[in-house]
């Protein structure tokens, strides 16, 4: 099993109860000095930047060497960002779809032959609630887990015939340092702008959404339960909805339409503007 994105929060956890439930995992990031505390646990540990086509190669060949194929891919690694639309540079979004979308897709075209030979094998994606419901300020990261939504929907049917199966993660919020990592990644040289008061709403929202006992947060082990489950699972599901954020707020924004879900988000996020 090789698991992405490792260094913290639901990869750390993922690979540490794979290990724990007696699978043998590779654990990987950019930074292999960082999985100090997996290797101890029993992970083998490889260094892996997933934006990095000879870093991905490099990765697969290793443990296709000892095992012949990967049979387990939980695809972790993950790149947060975003702001106004208006704000945010196209760098920014270059970014996070190399690690979100493109990074992925290089990860699962270097494993499926070897899956195929070998006539099985299971592909996680970690998407998120934001591919279901985008936040304002959400892109360009909700725009690359709606992306994930697409990609698992075609990579499934592709691969069916050859016994693999694609699994989507949709949790909601998720009280880990993927918080903290994104906000270095805000569209910078707008402080005052005419989105100023917008952001500020949105920051208290998230805020709120993520403190210490609040009702709908998640941690990452509550997470990596869900990955556990799919991959042990004889028939896992297409998509594993985790927390009430991702399986209520898609009935409310079908249920609500355009008009009301505007109104309901402007309630939630309000936007003073100066008459």
């Amino acid at each position: 099993m090789l698991v992405t994105g490792c260094s913290t929060g639901i990869g750390r956890a993922t690979a540490l109860a794979l290990a724990r439930a007696g699978f043998p995992v590779w654990a990987s990031a950019r930074r292999v000095e960082t999985l100090v505390e997996l290797r101890q646990a029993g992970c083998r540990t490889i260094e892996l930047d997933v934006t990095d086509e000879q870093s991905r190669t490099n990765a697969v060949r290793s443990i296709e060497a000892e095992y012949r194929a990967v049979g387990v891919l939980v695809n972790n690694a993950g790149h947060g960002g975003g702001g106004p639309v208006e704000e945010v540079t196209l760098g920014l979004v270059r970014e996070v779809f190399e690690t979100n979308v493109f990074g992925l897709i290089g990860m699962c075209q270097l494993v499926l032959p070897g899956m195929r030979a070998r006539r099985g094998g299971v592909i996680v994606n970690l998407g998120s609630a934001a591919g279901l419901v985008t936040p304002p300020t959400g892109c360009p990261y909700a725009m690359s887990k709606y992306a994930l939504e697409s990609l698992c929907d075609a990579l499934r049917l592709e691969v069916a015939p050859f016994g693999i199966q694609v699994v989507l993660i949709e949790p909601g919020a998720v009280r880990t340092q993927f918080l903290a990592n994104s906000e270095r990644h805000q569209p910078q040289g707008h402080q005052g702008g005419p989105y100023e008061p917008f952001k500020a709403s949105v920051e208290r929202m998230t805020a709120r959404a993520h403190r210490e006992g609040a009702r709908d947060v998640l941690t990452a082990q509550d997470v990596t339960n869900v990955i556990l489950k799919a991959v042990t699972a004889r028939r896992p599901k297409a998509r594993y909805k985790v927390g009430s954020q991702s399986r209520l707020a898609p009935v409310a924004r079908q249920l609500l339409g355009d008009r009301g879900w505007d109104a309901f988000m402007r309630r939630m996020v309000p936007f003073p503007v100066d008459e």
